[in-house]
């Protein structure tokens, strides 16, 4: 009776150079990673380090208007990703979607803190003890102006109201976030006038 051979182990075929398809899906990934590269602005590109050849095909995109055009110029793009190191790039692409994320949650953060004001006193009262330094006379006037502005008739409404009291609040919660940008004055200024006196 013959006896079957031994299977041999499964390390036994190791390949040094990745599959074709491998190949395949890396500059498919590639070509993503420049797409997201063409759709930054150009202020965060400067500072990203790339080879020139990719700084120029992007450029080159930016100025081709036709659609055929700069689907080459993205294919071009994906073909000079090669020479260039991913993983600076993708930081900063990262970095953009990441800093657009939490722009957009500050946002929603103001609204949601508008609509509570406009909706009741007690918001009124959460947010004195919240942001004791705001102007507390200046946003009783605001929340006022915006329910009577949402009080009144839909064709009558002017969002004048609504759209001050939201850049009233948007300052106050992004210098809660360590973004100081609401327009008090400053300990700089304060000391420039003490300085005079």
């Amino acid at each position: 009776m013959r006896q079957r051979p031994e299977p041999e182990p499964a390390d036994a075929y190791v390949f040094e150079k990745p599959s074709k398809t491998r190949l395949k899906q890396q500059a498919h990934e590639l070509q993503a990673l420049g797409e997201a590269l063409v759709a930054l602005p150009p202020s965060r590109l400067k500072d990203v380090p790339m080879p020139e050849g990719l700084r120029d095909a992007i450029a080159q995109y930016r100025r081709t208007k036709s659609f055929e055009g700069q689907r080459r110029q993205l294919q071009f793009i994906g073909k000079q990703m090669r020479f260039a190191d991913a993983g600076p790039l993708q930081a900063a692409v990262d970095a953009f979607k990441l800093g657009s994320a939490k722009d957009t949650l500050a946002l929603h953060e103001a609204e949601r803190w508008r609509d509570e004001l406009v909706a009741g006193d007690e918001a009124v009262t959460r947010w004195a003890a919240t942001h004791p330094d705001s102007d507390l006379q200046q946003l009783r006037s605001l929340v006022r102006a915006a329910r009577k502005d949402a009080a009144a008739a839909p064709e009558q409404r002017n969002g004048r109201g609504y759209r001050a009291l939201f850049q009233f609040v948007k300052p106050w919660l992004a210098d809660s976030a360590g973004v100081p940008l609401h327009p008090e004055v400053h300990d700089d200024e304060f000391l420039d006038e003490t300085d005079d006196a």
